[in-house]
């Protein structure tokens, strides 16, 4: 899905859509109004319109500031970054191996990132070689 590289849809002026449904700052619903008449709004109050829901009739718009934008780009980013990617079947696996002849520190290391990784919900898999 290559539309999802920006983390909202469109913001500010451009906006293909001629009847929407609006949100303002606070979260309060101003119903559904036209294009023009949001455009107004949004230059009285010195706000930006924020794509949040396109593929509902009419489509959701929500009057953001400019630090309001950059909060919900933020908490985005964060939610991506700490949700596991998609791999086969859905699930990450990880994989570990290591000697039976380990050092305790290079032990100590590695299963605090085995910890992370059940932390973070990936699937781990861990072989252990007979040393010589």
């Amino acid at each position: 899905e290559p539309k999802k590289k920006a983390a909202f849809g469109s913001v500010g002026r451009r906006i293909p859509y001629r009847i929407l449904h609006v949100i303002n700052q606070n979260g309060e619903s101003l119903g559904n109004m036209h294009r023009a008449e949001a455009l107004k709004l949004m230059d009285q109050h010195d706000l930006k319109l924020v794509l949040l829901r396109e593929n509902v009739e009419p489509p959701v718009y929500r009057l953001m500031t400019g630090q309001q934008i950059h909060e919900e780009q933020l908490k985005r980013a964060e939610k991506k970054k700490g949700s596991p990617k998609p791999g086969m079947y859905g699930t990450v696996q990880k994989e570990l191996s290591f000697s039976s002849a380990i050092a305790k520190n290079d032990l100590e290391t590695k299963t605090k990132q085995i910890a992370q990784w059940i932390e973070k919900k990936y699937h781990v898999k861990v072989t252990i070689r007979q040393a010589k």
